[in-house]
């Protein structure tokens, strides 16, 4: 079989096994990405793999480089990199992409053992600057909802139906004069 065929197979297999699986997203026919851990989790984290033309006889590309991952610092991740890449060159030449993400899901607390939170040098607190006002707050002008006479109001109830909403077809042009 070609490679080409490996991978339809793989596709067909990947989205039945994983059919309902809101930690697994497909990005795109030759891209994945699995989520290990539970959304709360801080040991949870986020594993991309895309193939390649000739995948599985070549190595499939795996990133980790996920906005989700963002508090995983960067040794951590080449650490599980690595051990991905050890296993992916175990199952050289078959299709992996399940079982590289099950092996990460056994692996998890291994994988995260050395993991200590990071956060970025500059917190949100950091990012929000507040601002005060110049003027009283009492000098402020409070601007007047515009009023519309009873003839207006009634004009507009005529237009739209009972949820205030405008009839469909209301904007349509005539196609034929």
């Amino acid at each position: 079989m070609g490679a080409n065929e490996d991978q339809e197979m793989e596709l067909e297999a990947l989205r039945s096994i994983y059919e309902g699986d809101e930690s697994f997203r497909e990005l795109s026919p030759v891209s994945f990405q699995y989520r290990i851990g539970e959304n709360g989790d801080p040991k949870a984290f986020l594993i991309e793999i895309s193939w390649t033309e000739t995948y599985p006889q070549t190595p499939p590309i795996i990133s980790m480089n996920a906005f989700f991952n963002n508090t995983i610092s960067s040794d951590v991740k080449q650490s599980i990199l690595a051990k991905l890449q050890e296993a992916v060159e175990v199952h050289l030449g078959t299709a992996m992409t399940y079982t590289l993400f099950e092996y990460a899901k056994d692996n998890k607390e291994l994988f995260m053992e050395n993991h200590h939170p990071v956060h970025s040098a500059t917190s949100i607190s950091n990012i929000i600057s507040v601002e005060t006002p110049n003027t009283a707050p009492s000098s402020k002008k409070k601007d007047k909802k515009e009023q519309l006479s009873k003839a207006q109001k009634r004009k507009l109830a005529d237009k739209t139906d009972h949820k205030g909403e405008l009839p469909r077809g209301w904007n349509w042009v005539d196609v034929v004069k």
